[in-house]
C-alpha cells in the first residue's frame, strides 16, 4: 500500500477547519499532517510538515490563500495547492491559477468531492469547479492596472483620499487621477460603483 497523501489545512474559521480535518481523515489514503488558522501560520507549518497538498481558504488574515500558494510554490515546489472558498469570484480564480494553484472549488462541495480533488491534485492533475470556470470566462480579464486595483482596494475600505495617498505612497492628485481612470474604464458613475463592480468580478 502506498503512503497516504499528506495534507495541510488552513482556514481561519476553526469550526470549518476542524470539520474538514475530520472529513478528510475518514479517507484511508489521506492524512492531515498540519493545520493553520491564518496565512502566515500556514507557511510556517508547511515548512515543518512538508505536505503533499495544501488545502487553503481564500480569505484569511495576514496572508490570503493565493499569497500562501505563491509562497509555497517557491519554498516547497513539491507541495500542490487547492483553494477552497465561499468567495468564488472570477478574478480570484484567475489570480490563483496564475500562481500555480492546482485546484479551486467552493466550500459547498461534498466531502467526497474534496477528497477526490485532493487525490487528483496530488497525482499531478488539476481541478476547477465548472461553474466558477464558466463565470471566469464570461467575466473577462480585469481592465485595471495593478496600481489602479491597489488604489481602488484602499478606497473600498472607506479611506479618504489623503489616507489612500499616504498608504499607497502617492500624491493626492495621483490618487484622484487613478480613481478617475478606474471609473472611466469600468463605465460607472463613481468610485463606490467601481468598488462594487470590481468586487463582484474579483478584480480587487
Amino acid at each position: 500500500m502506498s503512503d497516504p497523501i499528506r495534507v495541510l489545512l488552513a482556514d481561519d474559521e476553526g469550526l470549518i477547519r476542524d470539520a474538514l480535518c475530520s472529513l478528510l481523515e475518514l479517507e484511508d489514503d489521506i492524512e492531515v499532517v498540519g493545520r493553520a488558522a491564518h496565512g502566515e501560520e500556514a507557511v510556517v507549518v508547511a515548512a515543518k510538515v512538508r505536505p503533499d497538498v495544501a488545502v487553503l481558504d481564500l480569505q484569511m488574515p495576514k496572508l490570503d490563500g493565493i499569497q500562501v500558494a505563491e509562497r509555497l510554490a517557491g519554498d516547497l515546489p513539491g507541495c500542490r495547492c487547492i483553494i477552497v472558498t465561499s468567495h468564488g469570484r472570477p478574478g480570484y480564480l484567475k489570480n490563483a491559477l496564475a500562481v500555480g494553484v492546482r485546484g479551486f472549488l467552493p466550500k459547498t462541495v461534498s466531502a467526497s468531492t474534496l477528497a477526490s480533488v485532493v487525490r487528483t491534485v496530488a497525482g499531478g492533475g488539476r481541478y476547477v469547479d465548472p461553474e466558477l470556470a464558466a463565470d471566469a470566462i464570461s467575466a473577462g480579464d480585469s481592465p485595471l492596472s495593478p496600481r489602479e486595483a491597489d488604489v481602488l482596494a484602499l478606497a473600498a475600505e472607506g479611506n479618504p483620499i489623503d489616507e489612500i495617498a499616504q498608504r499607497a505612497s502617492l500624491s493626492v492628485g495621483t490618487v484622484r487621477n487613478y480613481l478617475s481612470a478606474v471609473v472611466g474604464k469600468l463605465g460607472v458613475a463613481n468610485r463606490h460603483e467601481a468598488v462594487h463592480l470590481a468586487r463582484r468580478n474579483g478584480w480587487i
